[in-house]
């Protein structure tokens, strides 16, 4: 079949993607921002760009799809995400009615309770927008998705690991019927084609019916923890959507928005479907070593921090990628190295960096730096990164995200997602001069203001320390010289 994958670049779509190659299927990923997704994938697929924010549309799409996804949310999102999620729903509808697509699947919540938080009730407008087109629609419904990566389980994982006493919301008491990333995949797949699901909805989920409590204590029992939880009645959403997001790494919007899920019951509806497609549900406490697994080998294939909408990421990201000159303070530091394998040593160490594998000089300021973006709203520290030795343009890493990972021109670049008076730039380069390989470091800030340039100055003796240790310990003792500029 030739499928139409929206959403490729987030946590299910690129799950999905090698299943689907897989059994054959002819792919077109269609994505925000071809360049992120290109630099980031191999796949043998065509890559279309859409914006479906936008009313007017260059490309659209193929005439010959049989089959379309829709993953497309914006739970992230600050402001009126309800208003973007209709607007993206009715701009689809409209580009895909003029296709010969014969059905829809959308992946959306679980929405059996009369009042609906803001998320779900936005989920379930989508779904009756989708339903108004020509298209036919399968809707799968599915409560906390379990599996390495996903923003329900970096939550539970980021509490659990952290906090070994926990007074906690009472919406811990709440049910819900959490299902594994693994089976939600396996749904995608076997309603694909089949014309008995069109026009239907199903509630997708494990077999076992938990409280959020519950959940939290299981994990804690497969990670061999003890960990002790009291709820209150006292906490409000609003202390609620803070302790979220200075614990976790959670941004505040999805905090918010988490909160608000959680105040209900989401248990699913009985069928007949996994029978009918020979699916066998895990229970949550599989799926947690299943994800676990993954974690260990570092097979973690995509995680909800790389989403853009994780840290309200402008889709205009790329723009940043040429580094400016004009207007800009500048830190930068070089060091000299001897052969050809001490270059390809340090730049090993440079792609390394950040997450678990810290900074290479001063991680407890790192830390202090964090902390200070977390109180003032910004992403801090916390999303670490996905992998510990491989990165890709668009990756988020820690507070930075990914421009640029080339290791044939053994150049990294990132762009700061801090909250900062200006924009700020980290790059690595490794090159040749003089017949010898230098390490390049340079940080460039561009001030938004005066307070920009009070606030570059009054961090330039913090920068002393911590860029000039930093390109020493990235050199690991490998550099024979050394140039501070």
């Amino acid at each position: 079949m030739k499928i139409l994958l929206t959403g490729a670049n987030g946590y299910i779509g690129q799950r999905l993607i090698p299943v689907l190659l897989e059994q054959g299927h002819n792919i077109i990923c269609c994505v925000r921002d071809k360049d992120r997704f290109n630099k980031q994938h191999d796949y043998p697929v065509e890559v279309i760009e859409v914006d479906f924010l936008q009313q007017e549309h260059s490309t659209g799409f193929p005439a010959d799809i049989d089959v379309a996804y829709y993953l497309v949310h914006s739970m992230s999102s600050a402001g009126k995400f309800e208003e973007k999620e209709a607007v993206s729903a009715r701009n689809f509808i409209q580009l895909i009615s003029s296709t010969n697509c014969k059905q829809i699947i959308y992946l959306t919540g679980i929405v059996n309770q009369q009042e609906l938080s803001r998320h779900l009730g936005s989920r379930l407008q989508v779904e009756n927008i989708l339903k108004e087109g020509s298209v036919p629609l399968t809707a799968l419904r599915a409560g906390i998705i379990v599996g390495s990566g996903s923003a329900s389980f970096e939550i539970i994982r980021d509490l659990v690991e952290k906090l070994p006493i926990m007074i906690t919301p009472r919406w811990l008491n709440t049910r819900c019927q959490p299902i594994a990333i693994r089976d939600v995949i396996f749904f995608l797949c076997g309603v694909l084609g089949k014309e008995h699901t069109y026009h239907k909805n199903y509630d997708i989920a494990g077999p076992g019916i938990l409280t959020y409590k519950q959940m939290l204590l299981q994990y804690a029992e497969v990670r061999k923890l003890n960990r002790y939880i009291l709820t209150l009645p006292v906490m409000t959403p609003r202390l609620s959507s803070y302790w979220l997001y200075f614990i976790t790494s959670t941004s505040y919007p999805l905090a918010v928005n988490l909160v608000d899920s959680m105040k209900i019951d989401v248990t699913a509806r009985p069928n007949e479907l996994a029978a009918e497609l020979g699916i066998a549900l895990l229970p949550y406490r599989k799926a947690v070593e299943l994800a676990f697994g993954k974690i260990e080998q570092n097979l973690v294939t995509s995680s909800w921090k790389d989403s853009f909408s994780s840290a309200n990421t402008p889709q205009t990201w790329m723009d940043n990628i040429e580094v400016p000159t004009f207007g800009c303070l500048k830190d930068e530091k070089s060091i000299t190295l001897s052969t050809d394998t001490d270059r390809e040593a340090v730049l090993n160490n440079v792609w390394r960096i950040g997450g678990n594998n810290g900074w290479y000089y001063a991680n407890t300021l790192w830390r202090i730096r964090g902390f200070l973006d977390k109180m003032v709203g910004g992403v801090g520290l916390r999303r670490g990164r996905r992998d510990p030795q491989e990165i890709h343009a668009g990756d988020a890493l820690d507070f930075w995200r990914v421009l640029v990972a080339d290791r044939q021109q053994r150049r990294l670049l990132l762009f700061a997602e801090m909250k900062l008076p200006g924009e700020a730039w980290l790059e690595f380069q490794i090159v040749e001069k003089d017949s010898q390989q230098v390490l390049k470091q340079t940080a460039t800030f561009r001030p938004r203001g005066l307070w920009g340039r009070l606030y570059w100055y009054a961090m330039l003796p913090f920068h002393f320390f911590i860029f000039g240790g930093m390109i020493r310990r990235l050199s690991n003792g490998i550099s024979r010289q050394t140039k501070i500029q």
